[in-house]
């Protein structure tokens, strides 16, 4: 447990506010329940927002990380989510 939460630390840069691929807490926190199962919902407007300035192809490199399911998120659900914004998904995601 300890090594999962020092690797999390790592990737989020410890003391610093959480920011994964150019989205900060509050995207993360906006995408959270769109992510989470198993009652996920659709996408809102500011995760939606904050899915467009964020990058997809740095997202896309989590999918197969131990840290989305450390957080709660399911990869297969935040993978589908720039398809659900309207966003174009990077190639080979």
């Amino acid at each position: 447990m300890v090594v999962v939460a020092a690797a999390i630390v790592a990737v989020f840069g410890g003391s610093e506010a959480l920011e994964l691929c150019s989205m900060n807490e509050d995207g993360l926190t906006a995408c959270k329940p769109s992510v989470t199962t198993p009652n996920p919902v659709d996408p809102t407007p500011p995760c939606c927002k904050a899915l467009s300035t964020a990058n997809l192809t740095c997202l896309c490199g989590y999918r197969h990380s131990f840290v989305l399911p450390s957080l709660g998120i399911d990869p297969d659900l935040a993978m589908a989510l720039p398809a659900k914004c309207n966003l174009t998904p990077p190639p080979n995601c």
